[in-house]
Protein backbone atom coordinates (compact mmCIF):
# COMPACT_ATOMS: atom_id res chain seq x y z
CA UNK A 1 0.00 0.00 0.00
CA UNK A 2 2.61 2.44 0.63
CA UNK A 3 3.85 2.28 -3.09
CA UNK A 4 0.46 4.54 -3.75
CA UNK A 5 1.00 7.57 -1.44
CA UNK A 6 2.05 10.70 -3.40
CA UNK A 7 4.89 12.05 -1.28
CA UNK A 8 5.26 15.40 -3.66
CA UNK A 9 1.86 16.23 -2.57
CA UNK A 10 2.12 15.53 0.93
CA UNK A 11 3.04 18.09 3.91
CA UNK A 12 5.65 17.79 6.33
CA UNK A 13 4.19 17.54 10.09
CA UNK A 14 7.27 17.32 12.37
CA UNK A 15 10.94 17.01 11.72
CA UNK A 16 13.40 15.72 13.60
CA UNK A 17 17.42 15.60 13.73
CA UNK A 18 18.76 12.47 14.98
CA UNK A 19 21.12 13.27 18.25
CA UNK A 20 23.93 12.09 16.33
CA UNK A 21 22.92 14.45 13.11
CA UNK A 22 23.42 12.08 10.54
CA UNK A 23 19.60 11.51 9.63
CA UNK A 24 16.50 13.16 9.48
CA UNK A 25 13.32 11.67 10.58
CA UNK A 26 10.31 13.55 9.14
CA UNK A 27 6.31 12.70 9.63
CA UNK A 28 4.12 13.65 6.57
CA UNK A 29 0.51 13.28 5.98
CA UNK A 30 -1.26 13.19 2.44
CA UNK A 31 -3.92 15.37 1.40
CA UNK A 32 -5.99 12.26 1.82
CA UNK A 33 -5.39 12.17 5.72
CA UNK A 34 -2.43 9.27 5.36
CA UNK A 35 0.11 9.56 7.70
CA UNK A 36 4.02 8.30 6.87
CA UNK A 37 7.56 8.64 7.94
CA UNK A 38 10.18 9.74 5.85
CA UNK A 39 14.33 9.60 6.71
CA UNK A 40 16.82 11.59 5.01
CA UNK A 41 20.58 10.62 5.36
CA UNK A 42 23.48 12.90 4.09
CA UNK A 43 25.34 10.96 0.75
CA UNK A 44 28.30 10.19 1.48
CA UNK A 45 31.41 10.38 -0.90
CA UNK A 46 32.43 6.79 -2.58
CA UNK A 47 34.66 4.39 -0.18
CA UNK A 48 36.39 1.39 -1.65
CA UNK A 49 36.80 -1.75 0.93
CA UNK A 50 39.53 -4.14 0.33
CA UNK A 51 38.05 -7.36 1.02
CA UNK A 52 40.45 -10.26 2.53
CA UNK A 53 39.49 -12.39 -0.28
CA UNK A 54 41.53 -9.66 -2.15
CA UNK A 55 38.41 -8.22 -3.71
CA UNK A 56 37.26 -4.38 -3.59
CA UNK A 57 33.47 -3.23 -3.51
CA UNK A 58 31.73 -0.12 -2.43
CA UNK A 59 31.12 0.35 1.01
CA UNK A 60 27.66 -0.14 1.56
CA UNK A 61 26.28 1.21 4.83
CA UNK A 62 22.77 -1.10 4.37
CA UNK A 63 25.40 -4.00 4.32
CA UNK A 64 27.06 -2.92 7.71
CA UNK A 65 23.77 -2.36 9.52
CA UNK A 66 22.72 -6.12 8.32
CA UNK A 67 25.79 -7.42 9.85
CA UNK A 68 25.68 -5.66 12.92
CA UNK A 69 22.19 -6.17 13.45
CA UNK A 70 22.76 -10.02 12.50
CA UNK A 71 25.69 -10.66 14.69
CA UNK A 72 25.16 -8.65 17.95
CA UNK A 73 21.00 -6.68 17.03
CA UNK A 74 20.05 -9.07 19.88
CA UNK A 75 21.81 -7.01 22.81
CA UNK A 76 20.52 -3.80 21.58
CA UNK A 77 17.01 -2.90 23.10
CA UNK A 78 15.84 -0.88 19.31
CA UNK A 79 16.85 -0.82 15.71
CA UNK A 80 17.64 2.52 16.86
CA UNK A 81 20.50 1.66 19.05
CA UNK A 82 21.67 -0.42 16.49
CA UNK A 83 21.30 2.57 13.95
CA UNK A 84 23.40 4.82 16.46
CA UNK A 85 26.25 2.02 16.62
CA UNK A 86 26.29 1.79 12.40
CA UNK A 87 25.87 5.65 12.55
CA UNK A 88 29.03 6.11 14.62
CA UNK A 89 31.17 3.48 12.76
CA UNK A 90 30.43 4.97 9.37
CA UNK A 91 31.30 8.72 10.92
CA UNK A 92 34.39 6.94 12.30
CA UNK A 93 35.33 5.37 9.04
CA UNK A 94 35.03 8.93 6.83
CA UNK A 95 36.33 10.63 9.88
CA UNK A 96 39.75 8.90 8.31
CA UNK A 97 39.63 10.85 5.19
CA UNK A 98 40.67 8.12 2.72
CA UNK A 99 38.75 6.82 -0.42
CA UNK A 100 39.90 3.34 0.37
CA UNK A 101 40.00 1.14 3.73
CA UNK A 102 40.39 -2.41 4.32
CA UNK A 103 37.85 -4.93 5.90
CA UNK A 104 38.97 -5.25 8.94
CA UNK A 105 39.74 -1.32 9.82
CA UNK A 106 36.07 -1.45 10.02
CA UNK A 107 35.77 -4.03 11.82
CA UNK A 108 37.83 -2.20 14.34
CA UNK A 109 35.93 0.43 14.12
CA UNK A 110 33.17 -1.65 14.97
CA UNK A 111 34.65 -3.20 18.29
CA UNK A 112 35.80 0.41 19.16
CA UNK A 113 32.17 1.37 19.17
CA UNK A 114 30.59 -1.57 20.95
CA UNK A 115 33.54 -1.48 23.36
CA UNK A 116 31.61 2.10 24.38
CA UNK A 117 27.89 1.13 24.22
CA UNK A 118 27.20 -2.52 25.10
CA UNK A 119 29.90 -4.84 27.05
CA UNK A 120 28.31 -8.23 25.84
CA UNK A 121 27.98 -7.46 22.16
CA UNK A 122 31.14 -6.07 22.15
CA UNK A 123 32.56 -9.28 23.08
CA UNK A 124 30.29 -11.53 21.36
CA UNK A 125 31.60 -9.37 18.04
CA UNK A 126 35.57 -9.69 19.23
CA UNK A 127 34.96 -13.61 19.39
CA UNK A 128 33.96 -13.56 15.89
CA UNK A 129 36.03 -10.85 14.28
CA UNK A 130 39.18 -11.76 15.76
CA UNK A 131 38.12 -15.18 15.33
CA UNK A 132 38.73 -16.96 18.85
CA UNK A 133 39.47 -20.58 19.56
CA UNK A 134 39.89 -20.89 23.40
CA UNK A 135 37.84 -20.08 26.23
CA UNK A 136 41.49 -18.30 27.11
CA UNK A 137 40.34 -15.51 24.09
CA UNK A 138 37.24 -14.63 25.80
CA UNK A 139 38.94 -14.47 29.21
CA UNK A 140 41.82 -12.41 27.84
CA UNK A 141 39.16 -9.81 26.24
CA UNK A 142 36.96 -9.45 28.81
CA UNK A 143 40.26 -8.75 31.11
CA UNK A 144 41.71 -5.69 28.80
CA UNK A 145 37.70 -4.46 28.66
CA UNK A 146 37.17 -4.13 32.45
CA UNK A 147 40.88 -2.45 32.78
CA UNK A 148 39.44 0.08 29.95
CA UNK A 149 36.68 0.42 32.29
CA UNK A 150 38.91 1.28 35.49
CA UNK A 151 40.88 4.26 33.40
Amino acid sequence: MANNINIGDSKVLESRETPDGTMIRRRRVTPEGRRFTTYERIEMPALVVHKRSGNREQFDRDKLLTAVRRSVGKFFNSDMEVEDVVNRVVTKVYDLGRDEIESKEIGQAILEVLAEVNEVAYVRFASVFLEFKTLEDFENIIRSQREEIKK
